[in-house]
């Protein structure tokens, strides 16, 4: 729709909105007029009344003349209202109304516009969101492009790190497949800013490491390929973010820098996706965290969903590092243990309630001790207490999903 059309169409909406409005005021006013004149009617009749009642003797002429009295104040007030009605829905009254009405719904709805719309756009529905978005994805600046503009690292301080990379690099000339050497040089030319040189030694790392190359490897890889761009997700860094999700679709890091991804190229909401979902399952002190936490709140408004992100502080009931610390048990002592950390919980959700990430905590828990059939019923219950379509169940149907109860 062009602009002529949309404020044609605007135009209309605007009077026939008034138009409504108008015709309530009328009919209100009508069915009130109606009502005044049956009042009256029903007055006069209760006069004559009192004429056949004194005519027959019923009535005392003083009683009489008090009905009299009475009645006719009330068709004097009856008579009264029915003159106000007449300065209202066939008189000025109406008009201004309509007039006031008109105005408050244009000028607010126009008032509105301007501040929430975009004034001077055309339609900008949903694919051509998607398409834009895939434009944007495909016209990014390269590796070589992005590292050229990013801000140059500052230079360092550490006298004696830039000695120890420079003498690394001179041995690492001469013995081109020393794994472990390149590992130290893609740390030690992180930690001095120079994150082009550590990617460049990263990839000589998963060169060597061959098809024993981990997820981690190819993480690390796309993250320093990220800093040294700026922060950019460029074209090049997708290839080893998509290798490592291959190897492990969990990995946190490529799931942030994937979303990261999203949200440089016009699309939030899988952005939101990807980002909740690493929130609900923390853990806190994952380096994506506190960016995904100062983020999430825009992401869902920008997403159109209703969110409300896991405190930093919730109970998540027994985690692996609690089924760690209890190796020195018995088997029958460690599971007696992390069985009453599960029944706590159990009992916690079942008499207080609780918040999605602790009901999908339970479930985790559940399974790791074996009792898949209680971890099934506990998901079967929080599809009834949360809603299958609520938002807020995505941390639950992330667990059930890992659990192999969804498709």
């Amino acid at each position: 729709m062009d602009n002529l059309g949309f404020w044609i169409a605007t135009a209309a909406l605007t009077l026939a909105a008034a138009g409504l409005i108008l015709l309530a005021l009328r009919r209100g006013a009508e069915l009130a007029d109606g009502t005044q004149d049956y009042d009256v009617q029903v007055y006069r009749d209760q006069l004559a009344e009192v004429d056949r009642d004194l005519a027959r003797g019923v009535l005392e002429p003083e009683d009489a003349e008090r009905a009299r009295t009475e009645i006719s104040r009330r068709i004097l007030a009856a008579d009264a209202g029915r003159g106000a009605l007449q300065t209202g829905p066939r008189g000025g009254l109406t008009w201004a109304a309509a007039a006031f009405a008109v105005l408050v719904i244009a000028g607010g709805g126009y008032a509105t516009y301007l501040t929430l719309g975009a004034p001077g756009y055309g339609d900008f529905g949903l694919k051509s969101r998607v398409e834009a978005a895939n434009d944007l994805r495909a016209g990014r600046p390269s590796q070589a492009e992005a590292e050229a503009a990013a801000p140059a690292a500052p230079p360092s301080t550490d006298a004696r790190l830039t000695a120890l990379v420079a003498q690394l690099r001179e041995v690492l000339a001469s013995r081109p497949d020393d794994l472990q050497g390149h590992q130290l040089l893609v740390r030690y030319e992180g930690a001095l800013g120079n994150f082009a040189a550590a990617y460049a030694a990263q990839e000589k790392v998963i060169a060597l490491k061959g098809d024993a190359a981990l997820a981690a490897d190819y993480g690390a890889l796309a993250e320093l390929m990220i800093l040294a761009a700026g922060g950019r997700v460029t074209p090049e860094a997708d290839a080893p973010l998509q290798q490592a999700l291959s190897r492990d679709p969990g990995i946190g890091s490529a799931r942030y820098y994937t979303g990261l991804m999203h949200l440089q190229t016009g699309r939030p909401d899988l952005t939101f996706r990807l980002w909740a979902q690493l929130l609900e399952e923390g853990p806190e002190d994952a380096p994506w965290i506190p960016p995904i936490r100062g983020q999430i709140l825009e992401l869902a408004q920008m997403a159109g969903v209703r969110y409300t992100p896991p405190s930093a502080s919730a109970p998540r009931g027994p985690s692996q590092a609690d089924i760690d610390a209890a190796a020195d048990l018995t088997p029958e002592e460690r599971m007696e243990m992390i069985r009453g950390m599960v029944d706590r919980l159990s009992t916690k959700l079942a008499t207080e309630g609780g918040t999605a990430q602790e009901w999908a905590q339970l479930i985790r828990s559940l399974v790791v001790i074996g009792d898949i059939d209680q971890a099934r019923r506990v998901w079967e219950n929080a599809k009834q207490v949360f809603g299958e379509d609520s938002p807020e169940i995505l941390p639950i149907l992330r667990a059930a999903q890992r659990a192999g109860f969804t498709q």
